[in-house]
């Protein structure tokens, strides 16, 4: 296991977030050494070939764009590599917490064992999520020895090869054509980032503003870290009803950041709808099974949403990955149908560009704001 310096210091021991999540994550599928080889030689020429479909279909970006590395991993891999980002995002508010932990009333405790607690229990649920990822762009990743990440902190692409192959089986459809299809998604969000140079800076600025305003007790947070942690690994309390929970975020917002959660939702929701309208409008063309794949992926993820959203709603305090998927797609798609990709792009242009929360509910809203502002 690569080591993570400092990482066992502090509000959380990182090295022991990766060893737990390590050790409890479930095996990927059998495949031969020969399978397995073939599977990332595909996906790496998958990832390549997407490029250039993602760029002509939303003309963002050029052959120059990108600097980000394309990484096809395992489950451990993907674990050591988000342990590294949320260690990075986080930072902020684990230092803040740290300096308040002596003076509160668990302070003791929490200098005594804290950090290993939250650490096991972080790697609890990280072990859950590497089994369900397919792939993802890591937006705030910081290089390692093991895992590069692009210059200026530039982030990284993770194809998450184990579990592509087995949701590939398990719907049984075309695994070469399964394998692009993802390809196809993750990249559009790689355009994102390395064609929009703001977007990463922005979005950093927006966390770190949210964080700022946080205050919370670290009694609080570990709890809230526990009780994530338990929904996921079946540990709730025998009799304990699930209200749904409360995230962290949830128990301790301020006004200002209502409103910058529900920016932060906006750009989430804008992100990922366009992943899936571009996988969606490419797909036909390059995919011959995409309608197929579409469908049953669609039940898949309907079945599967409601533990995962609940795992990533309690953790970063976000509105259900679910929802995000399906309002920002319709939101990329009757803006397109209404001024065209073209007109869609001015998204781009600035921060001021980018949609409201109530905009991705009434996209002709923005295109009213955005296209007439321009045009006057």
């Amino acid at each position: 296991m690569t080591s993570i310096g400092g990482a066992s210091s502090g509000m959380v021991d990182w090295n022991l977030a990766v060893a737990t999540a390590t050790r409890l994550v479930r095996p990927g599928p059998e495949v031969s050494r020969d399978e397995a080889r073939a599977v990332v030689a595909e996906l790496r020429r998958h990832a390549k070939a997407s490029e250039g479909h993602v760029r002509g279909f939303t003309r963002l970006g050029t052959d120059e764009t990108h600097d980000t590395p394309v990484l096809v991993v395992d489950r451990p891999g993907w674990i050591r590599a988000n342990v590294a980002g949320f260690r990075e995002i986080l930072k902020p508010l684990l230092d803040k917490m740290q300096e308040r932990r002596g003076n509160g009333p668990g302070g003791a405790v929490l200098g005594a064992f804290g950090g290993k607690v939250t650490g096991v229990e972080l790697g609890m649920l990280l072990s859950f999520l590497a089994s369900r990822v397919l792939g993802q762009y890591e937006t705030f990743a910081p290089p390692t020895r093991d895992l590069p990440a692009g210059a200026d902190g530039g982030g990284r692409l993770l194809l998450v090869a184990p579990n592509i192959v087995h949701v590939e089986r398990e719907l049984d459809v075309d695994p070469h054509d399964f394998r692009l299809w993802v390809c196809l998604h993750e990249e559009t969000h790689r355009t994102q980032f390395s064609a929009v140079p703001w977007l990463r800076d922005h979005l950093e600025g927006e966390i770190q503003s949210f964080l700022a305003e946080t205050d919370v007790d670290p009694m609080t947070f570990l709890e809230r870290v526990r009780e994530a942690a338990q929904s996921l690994v079946g540990g709730r309390p025998e009799g304990e009803e699930d209200d749904g929970g409360h995230s962290l975020v949830e128990l301790v917002q301020s006004p200002a950041q209502r409103e910058i959660l529900a920016r932060l939702t906006a750009v989430m929701s804008l992100l990922e709808g366009h992943a899936d309208f571009v996988m969606d409008g490419v797909g036909p063309d390059v995919v011959p099974t995409v309608s197929e794949i579409r469908e049953k992926f669609q039940q898949r993820r309907a079945k599967g949403a409601s533990r995962l959203d609940m795992a990533l709603r309690k953790l970063l305090g976000l509105d259900a990955k679910l929802r995000q998927y399906k309002d920002g797609e319709r939101f990329v798609r009757a803006v397109v149908d209404q001024v065209g990709m073209d007109g869609f792009n001015r998204v781009w242009t600035s921060p001021n560009t980018l949609p409201t929360k109530a905009e991705i509910a009434k996209p002709a809203d923005w295109v009213a704001r955005v296209h007439r502002k321009a045009e006057s």
